[in-house]
């Protein structure tokens, strides 16, 4: 597949307080995005997950300041030397409080924002507006408020208003991470439909839904990539990722404890099916 990002070993720091030394938020991280593939962005808090994503629309280090080494290529554009304006027609970037986002007092206002800004024809707009709130379901929620709207539908909108702007990269940080179930639901939903025409990045702590969605796993810890791998192995490895704060889905946590327990690796599912099969195996024999 061909690669729409290439992070090549990036280090970056935040701008330092006089007298005070460079403090690396991401040191040496090397990754690619391929095109129509979706990963997982795990790592407890502080890790530097929401700076990789400012990373690759430019934000870091244009709008930002601070030091960087290395290099952020989107569909080989250098991200340090493009206008933030121009790769963000490439990457999307929904962050996990859609509010901070919003400046309009419509739904299609809020969507037709970007698209007017590129100064697109009013036909072109309309046509994005269109597809975009039906991309994400809220088709009937053009002339609502959305202040109005619940959490979930809220997200929904946010991505609505970057999918107008027509990115092959979208980067969803912490999409579901202030929702109730429902809403987690709705959007999990949104972005199980964008998959097959959209490169995306996961970032959350929702192991389940990268278990689900993801063809790969990307582990953050102090600024370094620590585990990658399919969602299988990277899962099974269920001591190392408490070690570094994070859980696996329950069900490998499940696996876990049992094979603890009985002193042998006797089970490895991933799914509640395959936990079903092998334990009703288990208890005939």
């Amino acid at each position: 597949m061909t690669s729409l990002v290439e992070v090549r070993d990036l280090w970056y720091a935040y701008p330092a307080l006089p007298g005070v030394g460079a403090q690396w938020v991401l040191r040496g991280v090397s990754l690619q995005l391929r095109a129509g593939e979706v990963v997982g962005l795990l790592g407890a808090s502080g890790a530097g997950k929401s700076t990789l994503a400012l990373a690759l629309n430019g934000s870091v280090p244009q709008s930002t300041g601070g030091q960087v080494r290395g290099e952020v290529l989107i569909e080989g554009l250098d991200s340090k030397r493009r206008p933030v304006a121009e790769l963000a027609m490439r990457v999307g970037i929904v962050f996990q409080d859609p509010e901070v986002q919003f400046l309009q007092t419509t739904v299609e206002a809020e969507v037709a924002f970007g698209p007017e800004n590129l100064g697109l024809p009013v036909s072109e707009i309309e046509q994005r507006v269109t597809w975009a709130l039906g991309a994400v379901g809220l088709g009937e929620f053009r002339s609502r408020a959305p202040a109005h709207l619940s959490g979930g539908e809220k997200q929904r909108v946010a991505i609505a208003a970057i999918l107008a702007m027509r990115p092959r990269i979208l980067v969803l940080d912490e999409p579901t991470a202030s929702l109730d179930p429902r809403g987690k639901l709705e959007v999990l939903e949104v972005i199980r439909a964008l998959r097959p025409d959209h490169t995306i990045l996961l970032i959350t702590q929702e192991s389940e839904a990268v278990a689900e969605l993801a063809d790969r796993v990307l582990v953050l810890d102090h600024g370094q990539i620590v585990m990658e791998g399919d969602p299988n192995r990277v899962f099974g490895e269920v001591e190392r990722l408490a070690r570094l704060g994070l859980r696996p889905p329950e069900i490998r946590e499940l696996a876990h404890c049992l094979n603890r327990e009985l002193g042998v690796p006797a089970f490895d599912f991933s799914d509640v099916e395959q936990a079903v099969e092998a334990l009703g195996q288990a208890a005939v024999a």
